[in-house]
């Protein structure tokens, strides 16, 4: 009688946890909602998404100052370092200054000055004398899976982290090629880099 007692007493808590298994989603059904969110993208929706959260605007767009600080100047999204900027205003007396900073940024945050000598942050924007507008997905994603220019070329040099965006997939790489190809072309010519001994004193 004492063991019908104790399986009656335990019907109710049995329909709980049924229940509430009853009301939780298949795990399948949780994670197949966000591949069909990222499927719903088109290929330059997902490029732009990509390269905000990428970071590629904190080299490759030139910034103003505001109240706070740098801001990226989204009148020139990803055209790289302004022709207009001068290397010898990069503020260096010495390369004694890398022992203790390691790098020197200008103020718009595209040239970059370091042990390696002087980069130059690319005009990403579909520009065919200056920027991206002669290559194809397939020297875009070379470039980056190399970390070479255009897939054979020079090195690209600090801070680009080619080493870590190498390891996108093709699929997410051709994405962020055809936003950069949409964005309206800006003739902005960028210096070749300056290796360490031609860097400004």
């Amino acid at each position: 009688m004492r063991f019908m007692r104790g399986v009656v007493g335990l019907i109710p808590m049995v329909a709980f946890v049924a229940g509430c298994a009853n009301n939780t989603p298949p795990a399948e059904t949780k994670t197949a909602a966000a591949p069909a969110a990222a499927s719903a993208q088109s290929p330059v929706e997902r490029g732009k998404y990509l390269t905000l959260v990428g970071g590629c605007n904190d080299c490759h767009t030139p910034k103003k100052i505001g109240p706070n600080g740098p801001e990226a100047d989204m009148g020139r999204e990803l055209s790289g370092n302004p022709a207009t900027d001068k290397v010898a205003s990069l503020p260096m007396r010495g390369k004694d200054i890398f022992a203790k900073w390691g790098t020197v940024a200008s103020s718009n945050l595209t040239a970059w000055a370091g042990p390696w000598g002087v980069s130059f942050a690319m005009n990403l924007t579909p520009d065919k004398a200056t920027g991206l507008g002669s290559w194809t997905p397939e020297i875009f994603i070379a470039a980056i899976r190399t970390g070479k220019h255009q897939g054979t070329g020079r090195a690209i040099l600090p801070p680009m982290p080619w080493y870590w965006y190498k390891n996108m997939t093709d699929d997410d790489l051709k994405a962020i090629f055809a936003y950069l190809q949409s964005l309206p072309p800006v003739n902005n010519p960028i210096p070749d880099p300056l290796p360490p001994d031609k860097i400004p004193q």
